[in-house]
């Protein structure tokens, strides 16, 4: 049957007619070479209007909706819609792709701009964020990545005059963003007064900072930076679409359909009024286009659309030719054969005719109420058929003026389609139930007779359901998408079009379901309509969304030699199409290997990446589980020593020579390296799972290999290091198959086994994903680079072989085009030819295929069989096949230069086995060293001599599962069994080879030696076992007794009297051995027989089942025994390998769950269990493991099942066996005390022992800190009721009448520089900060320039601060708290500072967490890295060469970063601990070395490429030493580390093994150490009572051996120190209680030159009456007075309570003291006496104030009062009245200029204004408003109803200060702002100036006197800020 392949004609894409204006914007461009290039549907246009020709681009596989020309105007980059929409750059010359950008937006790609020199584009996603994504678009990457908006962007632009700038705009917003680093920064444009805040549709920049913008409604918008400066109103009448800018000036484009010309500075040039024109290039537009007739007998096609236009075109000269409007959407047209009259049917179901001449009406009939959808003349024009959504077809007269002549209403459903018969005499329908029906005609009968229908030929078939066109269904599916398919009789095709954009080509007819097509894509959605144009030269379609009318060249068979020159159109998608299911299909059968192979999914259970989770989820269930103490791991250690085996079965092509010779291979998880010579071989353990494919660097001897993984690795190891160069994840799912490296060996690809086996091209050595495709929906079993074009490559599997090229960060695969030579055959290996067009592949029959470029030129018969492997030789090619055989070709493959047959006969002597079978299946062919090296099926590995004689190297089992394992009692020997029916003898000793072979006739589970040594018995899985002649494996004896597998068999000891025969039917036999006879049966097991052992006197046995039963029987009769545990353990057993019982309670995991211990074995010294499990691990615990989750070490080398292990008769060796991997290990056992200084191999236990870490108050407040972002800061006072701002207010009764006799109004406040002139102050710059964080953040002050300046951080500020002058200034571009900072100490990047500040989520928005590298000298930024980090980033780290930065984060992984700081560019990213992390740093020497430490961990780790590898710190080798908490870290010279730990030890590490420890180098915690790079030494900082011969600050030399302690003379009682810092000759010392100290080195003398307040808030603060002092009172108890002008401390009082509230008196002699305990003091200032105190409250004072005449003292208090003191009465202070009725606790007071009146602010938000010193509250308004205040610091009141903002729903304004020229007001609030407004502010809302610096919360503020300055003090980070003010000038 012909449907059975697709038809070979071809389908050519010649012109579309249409341009997509409807929701696209900006996309019609101009190229270089003056061709036009836009977009329609999903194809990208280039129209030459010179020659009226039309070019596609055809890469997108959906619509296209953005578009961008590059500068330079032949690149195009096009973004489409979609579920994983991507980005095409492509040339507008050759329409081939360059780059594909991909993996970054969702949703779509709503706009797209290149840069000035086109090196960067930029794309806005149409996801819920708007993502904008920078890319480096040549090499495919992402640069960068932030949250546009949170509404729909229209325009982004680059700036073309700034670098680094851009701007986007939207709906009521525009935003200009710098890019620096990998982060993206936006500024929303303030729109202010200058224009209304509306919707910015398009933009343009200009120098100088402007920007233009189009609005909404038509006015052009002018932006200086962020700032709206002018407008220009009315440029158009409506939206302006549209703008572009040139050098003479600007264009824009309006919905009014008017151009209008601007010049540079905006003024109007002229206006291009569109709607008057008629030029110009047409399609239909809005609605969708349904309607499609081809003219009779000329080259024209008619469309009609809901637009209510019909239109015809012309074929030949693709244009427009006649257009004209009716009244009703149109659904559907057809032309009489004539050619005369068009009728046109509507949706609102009439139907009109015109004449086709001069589009004039010849009739307008309307018989139905729902639309008309298809419309057909009679063959023989008579009538005319008109079918319609109310499921009835009309039939009318052509003659007779369309009168009606009958109707047909057979159907249910609304009709679809309509065709006649060649006679006219019938017409068939079918309708939307998919039902086909006929009809007589004219009369409209209904036909059911199907014998009358049976001879009807058909004039035009356009049905879509019918015997014919069955075919174009597919086989399993029942869904109406196919809208429409049209015949063609003569060339024997069908063309139809679907709801997916497709257009199909069939054979004609084609009967069967799912026949074979070619498919082609152009349109978007839906194809709603399409036709073969009259002589079948042309196919035209039409699409219903795209609104665009497609016309196609049919190249019929004959021509499609000549159309070939013409490449294959590369596409995304296939055009000969892999879609098709038909049953026929006339590929050959699988090969049955191949069949097997491809069964083979590789999917776990459980992988072992998933086991920290895992583990963590099993411990929270079984918390406080496990207190008892448990033993340590065992002393002695393994060293794999020799691997059996070789993974043939289902890989290829993974067997190759290095340069020196070695062989290097891979089996289970092992890499291994194979010395033929000496017979020894070494081991890669990177990998965790099963390694499925290897590859072999071309220039050095580096080898590839990829694993089994939910997110699987590929590492790219040193052959002769064996370690890793770097590992590559991310990309792949479930495993990687394929792997092959360039020739330059720069690159890697890899293939994956995921669904659409995913193809990935890396540069392996920087870790970097280049380029990534999907491969196939088939399995892929080789990838291979091109050798001469590193961006070319073939895969190669089932059913294809295809031929990739990188474009960007794409693959743009074509398949091989097969032609008349062959068919898709499978292919199992590929290589390249002598040039980069050739290349060979090998087909699973048997074939070599050679194609040229992509075109199969010839096939040669190589082998019976599939070709599995082939290489390729400077001069030739070497083959290897299923039939066993390699052979030798030459250049061309015309000539078989030899063949070898792989024989027994043809062994040689020194072989290290046996062949199984002759001819085994060869997977794996390299050459070199004069040999061929060959890998088998079977497990073999062979090296062919050119002469013939064969050698066998190394062998495994064959595919199937191993389990049997027995050790010999007496030799180095060890037997196995497996399931592919083989009993195997192995010599362990030297010679590592296989002694003997047989073969069984079943599979076997199990076996053992007799205790003689003489005889084996073999346990079948037929339930069947038998005892063979351990030399010769002869029959001895054989039994049957049982029907399931046998699963343990064991001699009894001593004589080996008794065979104990345990099977999966529960019961165990047990048989004399000399009799062969049963003599008992031991029964009462539940489940099958798991393990088996006897005791020493051979009377009694212990059995494990499935059901996890521990039983005992005694022998030989078989009775149960019930034995006590305790009991157990007194036994003396002859072997164990129990899994089960008390004595092994320890080896079952956390996880036990999910896994299971298959095997133990015990030593015969019972003194170490090793143990097997289903994760592949194998363990080694000391006997007897009591108590749960025993400590072990363990070991990875197999897979997945570890099946059986064994202890060999003499304790020297385990030997292990892999089930699946079907692969014997030979470990060797290294005794306690026999130790090289090897890396240890093995890894600590599962669950960290619950022993605590130590303890210390500042380590658990610094660990369990939550950092809370400003923005969701929340309110510092417990304040309640309405904010003032939603108050509402009530009508003052004094509006008095415009003229008015009163006096007027006094001033608000007293001012006391009146004499001046007043000037308003218009700025605040930050000129000194009293603060430093040290209580939480550690390793932050380091020198810089020689010991000059110091750098350190609090709050949002980075602080330079000069030794010498105390001057400060600042790095202020964070926006959010300093957690840490670091200095890069390289000379290339001098004082390049990075610090790394609190964040929210990891959205990349402007709240994420990130670090900002800045130049400590000019406060430039130098980079922004935006991370991943949720919470906040806790620590950073430069590496040896500057380049690199280290960064962790707070997040619950705290992952760990690596950066390239300078690009931006994250390098690598991995969870670091579950538990906190305090500090990572790189070693001083190294780009890829870094040590973190933390809560109960240190970790080594190494950056190999992208990933990072880590080690935990190994402490078992110390006794009794324990991990413990890890607070810092220093390094010293050959790999030494050293760790300050919680309880003041410091550990040494060499490598990750624990060496010593130093112990109490300090007495309390080390919380910091700092390693001097140019001399070696060690500081020490740690929390230390001060004592003679003791100090916080310890000197230590290079190895930690000596020291010199120095003590800190603060005065604290115990000192804390978090930072040092060595310079020359000088220590540079921070502590937890903000100071920062000098210490010389020679004199020990202390300098401190920072000081700062050490808990907050510091509520207290006041300013002097007439001098540049301020004091501050805070929660730590102590009040401190600074002074401005010096720039220092002067003094500080510790008041033993914490303090909240400071006043001086007006003269400035005396200070009254508010503490928290409701005290006050007062004191002289003279001599810091006490003056007098009391204490009437209970609560914490919060206000305080001397009246302006010194004569009364208010006291505020959180009791809800204010109690008034008379001081003439002296310091007895009695309280002389106090407020009453104050509704909640006090905020502020004030007292007015004459001291009669007291205005306090309070927790409710409410003001009250009360009488001195009565008490009484003022209720009068008219009162109030008459008060002139000598001070004002409230927050509430009218006059300062502006200061609240509106975004204050959780936060609070916390103080206010106007300044002594009343008017200007400063606040603080809780978002840590300081804002300056101008006073009295009573309009809500007022405009203001914000600066930012201070963390959350500001609790105080103040003007100094002579408002020189203000004064802010901060709640959350304890520091002042000093801020100049800088007035307005006069």
């Amino acid at each position: 049957m012909a449907a059975r392949s697709a038809p070979n004609c071809h389908l050519r894409l010649e012109w579309v007619y249409g341009y997509r204006g409807h929701q696209c914007r900006n996309n019609l461009y101009y190229t270089a070479a003056k061709e036009i290039v836009y977009f329609v549907a999903g194809v990208g246009v280039v129209y030459s209007p010179r020659e009226h020709r039309q070019k596609f681009y055809r890469g997108h596989s959906d619509d296209i909706i953005s578009l961008a020309l590059h500068p330079e105007r032949v690149l195009v980059a096009t973004g489409q819609v979609g579920k994983e929409p991507y980005i095409c750059v492509w040339d507008s010359y050759t329409v081939q792709t360059i780059s594909i950008l991909k993996d970054a937006h969702t949703h779509g790609i709503a706009c797209l701009a290149f840069d000035l020199d086109g090196q960067r584009l930029v794309s806005v996603g149409l996801d819920s964020k708007n993502a904008v994504c920078v890319w480096d678009w040549k090499r495919g990457k992402m640069l960068s990545m932030a949250p546009g908006h949170t509404d729909r962007i229209f325009d982004i632009s680059w700036d073309l005059y700034q670098p680094n700038k851009l701007v986007s705009c939207g709906v009521k917003h525009i935003k200009f963003w710098s890019l620096c680093g990998n982060a993206l920064t936006p500024k929303r444009g303030v729109f202010g007064k200058t224009g209304d805040l509306q919707t910015i549709l398009c933009l343009a920049c200009a120098r100088d900072e402007l920007t233009y913008s189009g609005a909404l409604n038509g006015d052009i918008y002018v932006w200086k930076g962020i700032n709206l400066i002018r407008t220009i109103q009315g440029a158009h009448t409506a939206g302006i679409f549209s703008m572009n800018a040139c050098e003479e000036g600007f264009a824009t484009g309006g919905r009014d359909g008017c151009i209008r010309l601007w010049d540079l500075t905006f003024k109007p040039i002229t206006v291009i009024d569109l709607r008057e024109t008629d030029q110009g290039y047409k399609g239909h537009c809005e609605g969708e286009l349904w309607a499609l007739a081809v003219h009779p007998t000329k080259p024209l096609a008619v469309t009609g659309s809901d637009d209510r236009s019909v239109r015809i075109w012309s074929l030949i000269d693709h244009a427009l030719i006649a257009r004209c409007n009716m009244e009703e959407p149109i659904r559907c047209a057809a032309v009489n054969v004539d050619g005369i009259h068009l009728a046109l049917g509507m949706k609102d179901g009439s139907f009109t005719v015109l004449r086709v001449r001069d589009m004039t009406e010849v009739v307008h009939i309307k018989d139905r109420k729902e639309a008309i959808h298809e419309l057909k003349y009679s063959p023989d024009g008579t009538y005319l058929a008109v079918g319609c959504n109310d499921s009835s077809v009309d039939i009318y007269g052509v003659a007779q003026r369309y009168k009606k002549f009958g109707e047909c209403v057979g159907s249910l459903s609304f009709i679809t389609h309509l065709d006649w018969s060649s006679d006219s005499r019938y017409l068939q329908t079918n309708d939307g139930n998919g039902k086909r029906l006929f009809y007589r005609m004219p009369g409209g009968k209904e036909v059911t007779n199907k014998e009358e229908i049976k001879g009807v030929h058909w004039a035009s078939w356009t049905c879509v359901s019918g015997l014919e066109v069955n075919g174009i269904w597919p086989k399993y599916s029942d869904i109406n998408d196919i809208n429409s398919v049209d015949g063609n009789y003569i060339g024997q095709v069908l063309v139809t079009a679907d709801d997916y954009g497709i257009i199909k080509l069939f054979r004609y007819p084609c009967l069967r379901k799912g026949a074979k097509f070619k498919k082609y894509i152009g349109h978007s959605a839906h194809v709603t309509n399409i036709r073969w144009s009259h002589d079948y030269q042309w196919v035209i379609s039409i699409g219903g969304a795209d609104h665009s009318v497609f016309q196609w060249k049919f190249i019929p068979e004959r021509k499609l030699k000549d159309a070939l020159h013409i490449a294959p159109q590369e596409s995304l998608a296939d055009s000969n199409s892999d879609e098709s299911d038909s049953d026929l299909s006339d590929v050959p059968e699988l090969d049955s290997e191949i069949e097997q192979e491809t069964q083979l999914t590789y999917r776990r259970q459980v992988y072992k990446e998933d086991l920290p989770q895992l583990k963590e989820q099993y411990k929270e269930r079984q918390k406080g589980g496990t207190s008892k103490r448990r033993e340590r791991a065992p002393g002695n250690s393994l060293r794999l020593h020799f691997v059996h085996g070789y993974r043939g079965y289902d890989c290829r092509s993974n067997l190759f020579y290095t340069q020196i010779g070695e062989i290097v291979y891979h089996v289970a998880a092992v890499g291994v390296i194979y010395n033929r010579q000496q017979n020894t071989q070494r081991f890669y353990l990177g990998h965790d799972d099963d390694i499925l494919c290897l590859a072999l660097h071309p220039l050095k001897d580096y080898v590839a290999t990829g694993q089994v993984g939910r997110d699987p690795s590929i590492h790219i190891w040193d052959t002769e290091t064996v370690k890793p160069l770097s590992v590559l994840k991310g990309c792949h799912q479930y495993g990687v198959c394929a792997v092959d490296f360039s020739a330059d060996g720069k690159r890697l690809a890899s293939v994956g086994i995921d669904d659409s086996h995913t193809i990935v091209l890396w540069d392996w050595k920087k870790g970097e994903k280049l380029s990534v495709a999907r491969g196939s929906k088939d399995k892929i079993f080789v990838v291979k680079m091109n050798p001469y074009v590193p961006d070319k490559l073939i895969t190669a599997g089932i059913k294809h072989v295809k031929f990739w090229r990188r474009a960007g960060g794409g693959l743009i695969g074509r398949k091989g085009y097969v032609g008349t030579l062959g068919k898709n055959d499978t292919m199992m290996c590929a290589v390249y030819g002598w040039t980069e067009e050739m290349a060979f592949s090998g087909t699973s029959t048997g074939d070599v295929c050679i194609w040229r470029d992509v075109f199969l030129v010839k096939t040669v018969k190589a082998h019976d069989g599939p070709v599995f492997s082939m290489h390729a030789l400077e001069k030739g090619f070497v083959t290897g096949g299923k039939d066993g055989v390699v052979a030798l070709w030459d250049d061309s493959f015309e000539r078989c230069l030899k063949t070898y047959a792989i024989k027994r006969a043809a062994l040689a002597p020194g072989s290290k086995g046996l062949l199984l079978e002759d001819n085994p299946s060869i997977r794996a062919i390299s050459l070199g060293h004069g040999h061929i090296l060959v890998g088998t099926k079977n497990g073999e590995i062979l090296e062919v001599d050119k002469s013939g004689p064969i050698t066998l190297l190394v062998q495994g089992h064959m595919e199937g599962e191993v389990w049997g394992l027995a050790t010999h009692p007496y030799l180095p020997i060890c037997a196995t069994v497996s399931d592919d029916k083989t009993l195997r003898i192995w010599d362990l000793s030297p010679s590592h080879c296989m002694l003997a072979v047989r073969k069984l006739k079943k599979g076997g589970r199990c076996c053992c030696f007799s205790p003689d040594g003489k005889a084996l018995a073999v346990g079948l899985n037929d339930g069947s076992f038998l005892m063979a002649n351990a030399d010769t494996l002869e029959d001895l004896v054989s039994f049957h007794h049982r029907k399931d597998i046998i699963s343990d068999i064991r001699f009894s000891p001593g004589s080996g009297k008794y065979l104990a025969v345990a099977s999966h039917d529960s019961f165990i036999d047990i048989y004399n051995v000399m009799s062969s006879k049963r003599v008992g049966i031991c029964k009462g097991a539940t489940s099958y027989i798991t393990h088996v052992d006897w005791d020493i006197r051979g009377k009694l046995l212990q059995v494990n089942t499935g059901a996890k039963e521990q039983l005992f029987f005694e022998a030989p009769r078989g009775k149960k025994q019930t034995i006590p545990s305790v009991e157990v353990e007194k036994i003396c057993w002859a072997s164990w390998t129990s899994v089960l019982g008390l004595c092994c309670e320890g080896i079952w995991p956390v996880i036990g769950e999910v896994t299971d211990i298959t095997a133990s074995c015990l030593t015969s010294d019972k003194m170490v269990l090793a143990t097997g499990d289903d994760l592949g691990f194998v363990k080694l615990f000391r006997y007897p493991a009591k108590g749960k989750f025993g400590k072990f070490k363990r070991y990875v080398a197999h897979s997945t099942h570890v099946t059986n292990v064994r202890w060999t008769y003499d304790d020297s060796m385990l030997v292990t066996l892999g089930g699946a991997d079907m692969s014997l290990m030979v470990w060797t056992n290294e005794m306690e005390g026999y130790r090289e200084k090897r890396p240890c191999d093995s890894e600590e236990s599962d669950t960290d022992s619950e022993e605590d870490g130590g303890y210390d108050s500042d380590v658990t407040r610094e660990n369990e800190i939550s950092y809370t972002i400003r923005a969701l800061s929340t309110n510092i006072r417990p304040m309640f009721g309405v904010k003032p701002h939603l108050q509402q207010k009530e009508p003052s009764v004094d509006e008095r009448p415009p003229v008015s006799r009163a006096p007027p109004r006094p001033e608000k406040l007293q001012t006391n520089n009146v004499g001046k002139k007043k000037r308003p102050i218009e700025d605040l710059v930050l000129e000194l900060v009293f603060g430093y964080r040290g209580r939480d953040c550690r390793n932050n002050v380091h020198y810089l320039n020689d010991g000059d300046d110091i750098i350190y951080h609090t709050a949002s500020i980075g602080i330079l601060h000069n030794v010498a002058t105390g001057t400060q200034s600042f790095y202020q571009e964070h926006n959010d708290d300093i957690l840490c900072l670091t200095v890069n100490q390289h000379p290339k990047f001098i004082n390049v500072v990075a610090t790394g500040q609190v964040g929210d989520l990891a959205d990349m928005s402007a709240t994420a967490p990130s670090i900002h590298i800045w130049d400590a000298m000019n406060k430039q930024t130098l980079s922004i890295l935006r991370c991943y980090h949720s919470k906040g980033v806790c620590s950073v780290s430069f590496s040896a060469t500057g380049k690199l930065l280290l960064s962790v984060g707070l997040d619950p992984e705290h992952t760990i970063t690596i950066w390239r700081w300078q690009e931006g560019a994250k390098i690598a990213s991995r969870a670091g601990h579950n538990r906190r992390i305090f500090v990572a740093e790189f070693r001083p020497d190294s780009d890829s070395q870094f040590v973190s430490v933390g809560v109960k961990h240190v970790k080594f780790w190494t950056l190999a490429g992208r990933a990072l590898l880590s080690k935990k710190g190994l402490v078992s080798t110390l006794e009794d030493a324990r991990m413990q908490t890890m607070l810092a870290v220093a390094f010293g010279a050959n790999n030494l580390t050293f760790t300050g730990t919680i309880s003041g030890d410091v550990c040494v590490w060499k490598d990750h093994i624990l060496c010593r420890t130093v112990a109490r180098a300090h007495n309390g915690p080390v919380f910091a150490m700092f390693t001097t790079l140019r001399d070696g030494l060690i500081v020490t900082g740690g929390k230390e009572r001060p004592s003679r011969e003791g100090g916080a600050v310890k000197l230590w030399d290079q190895e930690l051996r000596r020291c010199r302690a120095f003590r800190l003379d603060t005065g604290q009682a115990t000192d804390c120190v978090r930072s040092v810092c060595r310079g020359k000759g000088k220590i540079l010392v921070g502590t937890r209680s903000a100071e920062i100290i000098e210490v010389g080195e020679k004199n020990a003398a202390c300098n401190i030159l920072v000081n700062g307040h050490v808990d907050g808030p510091i509520w207290g603060l006041v300013t002097h009456p007439s001098r540049d002092f301020f004091l501050s009172a805070a929660e730590d108890g102590t009040v401190r007075l600074w002074d401005i002008a010096d720039k220092k401390m002067l003094n500080k009082v510790n008041l033993g309570h914490a303090a909240r509230t400071v006043c001086y008196s007006p003269e400035g002699d005396m200070v009254a003291i508010g503490m928290k305990n409701g005290e006050f003091i007062i004191l002289l200032v003279s001599s810091l006496k006490i003056w007098g105190k009391k204490r009437d409250r209970r609560c914490s004072i919060h206000d305080i104030r001397f009246s302006p005449d010194s004569r009364f003292l208010a006291v505020g208090s959180s009791e809800n009062s204010v109690d008034f003191y008379d001081l003439t009465l002296g310091p007895t202070l009695n309280r002389i009245s106090y407020c009453r009725d104050i509704p909640s606790f006090v905020i502020q007071m004030d007292f007015s200029a004459d001291s009669r009146y007291l205005q306090v602010s309070t927790g409710c938000y409410k003001r009250h204004v009360y009488e001195v010193p009565s008490g009484k509250p003022v209720l009068d308004q008219a009162t109030m408003d008459r008060i002139t205040w000598a001070t004002w610091t409230s927050i509430l009141g009218d006059e300062v109803l502006g200061i609240w903002s509106r975004h204050a729903e959780k936060a609070n304004v916390n103080c206010a200060c106007v300044s002594h020229s009343g008017i200007s007001l400063v606040t603080g609030d809780d978002f840590g702002m300081v804002k300056l407004f101008d006073f009295p502010c009573p309009e809500k809302f007022a405009k203001h100036k914000r600066f930012l610096g201070h963390s959350p919360h500001v609790t105080n503020i103040r003007f100094t006197s002579g408002d020189r300055h203000v004064v802010s003090a901060g709640g959350d980070d304890c520091s002042l800020f000093v801020w100049k003010c800088v007035h307005m000038p006069h």
